[in-house]
């Protein structure tokens, strides 16, 4: 027969049998996962090239048609200073002379009017 000593060593062996096949389970689960992981890192890093040589092309393409709309910009800038040099020219050339023309055809109209009706339309 086996004494209390015997007894107890052999749990304790049983336990740590169980607990080593139980460790080495999760070491199994734990290589597979990381194959795993290796195996997406892998297919992700052959996926995200061509993805980041999109984006290259596609910031390059941006920066070239922003160089183009910046070029437009100054273009709509001058001419719509162009414009309004052009715009405050025609303004004194027609303003100034139709203020001298309303001034004197009032002034003729008066005077019309004075010769036909006397000293009274002048004094309005």
């Amino acid at each position: 027969m086996l004494t209390a000593g015997e007894v107890a060593g052999l749990i304790v062996a049983m336990f740590w049998a169980i607990l080593v096949c139980f460790l080495a389970m999760v070491l199994v689960k734990l290589a597979r996962l990381l194959t795993e992981t290796t195996k997406m890192v892998s297919d992700l890093s052959n996926r995200v090239t061509p993805l980041l040589e999109d984006v290259t092309v596609t910031v390059n393409e941006t920066n070239r048609q922003l160089v183009t709309v910046d070029a437009i910009a100054r273009d709509v800038k001058q001419v719509s200073g162009q414009a309004a040099k052009l715009s405050g020219i025609t303004q004194t050339l027609v303003t100034g002379p139709l203020i001298k023309l309303s001034a004197i055809l009032t002034g003729i109209g008066r005077a019309w009017q004075a010769r036909k009706g006397g000293r009274k339309a002048i004094r309005r």
